[in-house]
């Protein structure tokens, strides 16, 4: 069984996103970088990628990682973070905590992708502007 089917399938996967995507925007950290982006649409591309990243349908038709973030000077804090907020996402949900560990564990390998400056701390959420036009 795949973890998109033990953590309840496509209908689960959408709510965690949201989920985990309200707790992005309210965190005094990463909250800054999504200021002026239109959410729905974040949603809708984070569900379809999770959703093939953990053995779903593969609907995925965005940029590949690297392309995706290389704008936003994301650092290994950044990307911990994310992590952090997703898994606590899903246990809030009622996920059992060895799926949430995989969850973690099919996502790690996207760090050399997504990662692209040295850490600055945890006060800092990758360029901070969302137009991607600084750094």
């Amino acid at each position: 069984m795949s973890i998109f089917e033990t953590l309840g399938g496509e209908s689960s996967i959408a709510e965690a996103v949201e989920t985990f995507y309200e707790k992005l925007r309210t965190d005094e950290v990463s909250g800054v970088f999504f200021e002026n982006h239109d959410i729905s649409t974040l949603t809708t591309q984070q569900t379809m990628f999770l959703t093939a990243a953990l053995g779903g349908p593969d609907a995925y038709q965005g940029r590949d990682m690297r392309a995706a973030h290389a704008h936003l000077a994301i650092t290994d804090t950044d990307f911990d973070l994310f992590l952090q907020h997703l898994a606590e996402t899903f246990a809030e949900l009622g996920a059992p905590p060895a799926p949430i560990a995989e969850v973690v564990g099919a996502l790690e390998p996207l760090r050399t992708e997504i990662v692209s400056a040295p850490g600055e701390g945890p006060d800092r959420w990758g360029s901070l502007d969302p137009s991607g036009a600084g750094d």
